[in-house]
């Protein structure tokens, strides 16, 4: 098999997390008032199919946890691809809120699936380049959210929220043709003998999980009501708007996060992001106005990315066992409480609700902070050079690529 150029390797990277996560999940968010104010939807319901959602994202977590070779299967990932364009298209054909929910439980757990996929495939395939490359991928979740976002604010003023489905499912269907060849990592990617995590890195693990866990649960709240947080008060355009203007400032944000971690660790960088995020979501809640709420989208869309692409580095660092799949699944459970907790909020509007999301990511920069207590940043790094052989070095971590594990999960 000829193996594609690096940029090969991002570009189809970059179109499958467009499709499965910046269109399949996140294009609900800008439909969301729509259908609130076309489809009859209530607020709660429109809750619950958020929580449906990510219950099928915790469900694909989890496949990829108790079923490791699902994650290395391009029939797994073309799969899901397929599957998620499909419930796109299926919305706009029922009014029943039970069949939304079940579309969206689908919709999340292929998106889950196709997240680890890509996930894995960049952090094995490019873990030898330069770490922008890998940063420039996950961008691809922005410039979905940017692309679904646009599409839906154009088509507002002109059709209505069953085109906006449609639409969608066009585009995560010219996104999936872009992913079709992208190559899964290699089966036979293993943990290197004596590479298990020992131990005495599982109090960093753990801190890790419960940083990422909580930030899970405030970002969600912010990713799912942003928009209509922000239309209360303002003119119509400006909530759509703001989600597109949140795609923009994701795109450039893992490779830039990424080439700040070859000046200072990781650990610093997750903490700062986490605190910078913390003041995007309270934003809108506290301050009134366009420039407040473009802000707020700025600094979200800057940072939800870089979190968990800085997360998930970290997670591979520490050689921590399946470590992609289970920081996903911790994730994924706090996006499932997210608006869980937040809904009995949301008869008072969403301010109250943004700014519990805000404390919650404080709560996970907390926990960022014990992480960087002791935190091992050289660490012993194995390095295949051939069958049956390896070789070993010390060196810090910070300075070699940001998103490449130091073994594979």
């Amino acid at each position: 098999m000829t193996t594609p150029s690096p940029w090969t390797h991002v570009t189809q990277a970059a179109a499958a997390l467009a499709a499965g996560m910046g269109v399949g999940r996140f294009v609900y968010t800008p439909i969301l008032p729509l259908m609130h104010t076309q489809a009859g939807l209530s607020v709660g319901a429109g809750a619950n199919l958020a929580t449906a959602n990510y219950v099928g994202y915790l469900v694909g977590a989890l496949a990829g946890i108790l079923a490791p070779a699902l994650v290395r299967s391009r029939a797994v990932l073309r799969g899901s691809l397929l599957v998620l364009a499909g419930t796109l298209a299926a919305m706009p054909t029922t009014h029943s809120t039970a069949v939304w929910a079940v579309l969206r439980l689908t919709a999340g757990t292929a998106s889950a699936l196709i997240f680890v996929v890509a996930a894995g495939s960049l952090l094995h395939h490019l873990r030898e380049h330069p770490p922008h490359l890998s940063g420039w991928a996950f961008g691809g979740v922005g410039a979905g959210i940017a692309l679904s976002g646009l599409l839906v604010l154009v088509l507002r003023s002109v059709s209505d929220w069953r085109t906006a489905w449609w639409a969608s499912a066009a585009l995560a269907t010219v996104l999936t043709a872009a992913a079709w060849n992208l190559r899964p990592e290699d089966p036979a990617s293993t943990l290197m003998p004596g590479s298990t995590a020992k131990a005495r890195t599982h109090r960093w693990f753990s801190a890790l999980f419960i940083a990422y866990t909580l930030e899970g649960v405030g970002y969600i709240v912010a990713g799912t009501f942003l928009v209509a947080a922000i239309g209360q008060g303002s003119p119509g355009w400006v909530g759509s708007g703001a989600w597109v203007l949140v795609g923009l400032a994701a795109v450039p944000s893992a490779a830039l996060w990424a080439r700040l971690g070859r000046r200072r660790p990781r650990t610093d960088l997750l903490l700062a992001a986490l605190l910078v995020q913390a003041v995007g979501i309270a934003l809108p809640a506290l301050v009134g106005g366009v420039a407040t709420a473009l802000v707020s989208a700025v600094l979200f869309g800057a940072t939800f990315l870089g979190i968990s692409t800085l997360a998930l580095a970290t997670g591979a660092q520490l050689r921590f066992p399946r470590s992609v799949a289970l920081l996903t699944a911790g994730y994924s459970v706090g996006q499932i409480i997210g608006p869980l907790v937040v809904a009995p909020l949301l008869r008072h509007g969403y301010q109250q609700a943004l700014l519990l999301a805000a404390l919650v990511v404080l709560a996970a920069a907390v926990a960022a902070g014990v992480l960087r207590i002791g935190f091992p940043h050289h660490m012993v790094v194995v390095r295949p050079t051939a069958p049956g052989r390896r070789r070993e070095s010390t060196e810090d971590a910070g300075a070699r690529d940001p998103l490449a594990p130091h073994s594979a999960d």
